[in-house]
């Protein structure tokens, strides 16, 4: 969906006035003669940035499991499992049908834009969100999410734990990759509402320098990688 913006100039006339500075001027996107971020890990296999991931995953405290589509629904279930079941918020995404993940057997609630703060409210008991990863990024083991319609922000952010799942072929070498996408989309009419970058459970180091995980969120998170190819 494209918006329209109002009173553009007049809202930034009055604020350059307050500031005593002159309007600003058209912006032109600098063509930068090097670009070393585009380089970096940039020579690496699907399967080396696997091990990169695996690597940054440990130091954010983050479970990885490797699987084929076959077996995903093992592996999920002895995650859950792990995580001591209970009820479980997942996006409604059709991805799920694609590999055959069957949500059913578990005390699954699916997010329903229809039923607005319902939604939240399942979340904020839930035990267990689910959702995939649109890009993953193996530089820091960060799964990147484009919330919209039936996939809530909430369910990533709200249930005690967190499982990721990550279709290999979405993982990048790092974060310059994921902008490069998501600038590719700022046109398209499903361009998502908010684009959430998750970095393993919750954690903070705030106060005196002492790492303090599930401050604000999950307090344990795993990555399922899914062969896709």
């Amino acid at each position: 969906m494209t918006g329209t913006i109002h009173n553009k100039d007049r809202f930034l006339k009055n604020i350059s006035q307050n500031l005593s500075r002159p309007m600003p001027r058209q912006v032109t996107k600098p063509a930068w003669q090097f670009r070393p971020q585009d380089k970096t890990l940039a020579d690496l296999s699907q399967d080396e940035l696997v091990e990169v991931m695996k690597q940054h995953s440990i130091a954010i405290h983050t479970d990885i499991i490797e699987t084929r589509s076959t077996e995903v629904n093992e592996v999920l279930a002895r995650v859950i499992a792990t995580y001591g079941g209970g009820e479980i918020i997942a996006w409604n995404d059709p991805r799920f049908d694609e590999l055959n993940i069957d949500l059913k057997k578990y005390d699954t609630f699916i997010w329903d834009e229809a039923k607005g703060a319902e939604n939240i409210e399942v979340a904020e008991r839930a035990n267990i969100g689910i959702t995939f990863s649109d890009v993953t990024l193996a530089e820091s083991a960060t799964v990147v999410l484009y919330a919209d319609k039936g996939k809530g922000r909430s369910v990533s952010l709200l249930p005690a734990t967190y499982i990721a799942i990550i279709p290999k072929s979405t993982i990048v070498p790092r974060f310059t990759q994921a902008a490069e996408q998501i600038d590719q989309r700022n046109n398209d009419s499903d361009f998502p509402t908010c684009i959430n970058l998750i970095t393993g459970p919750s954690n903070s180091a705030d106060i005196e320098m002492k790492l303090v995980v599930g401050v604000h969120g999950p307090i344990k998170a795993t990555y399922i990688i899914v062969e896709d190819y």
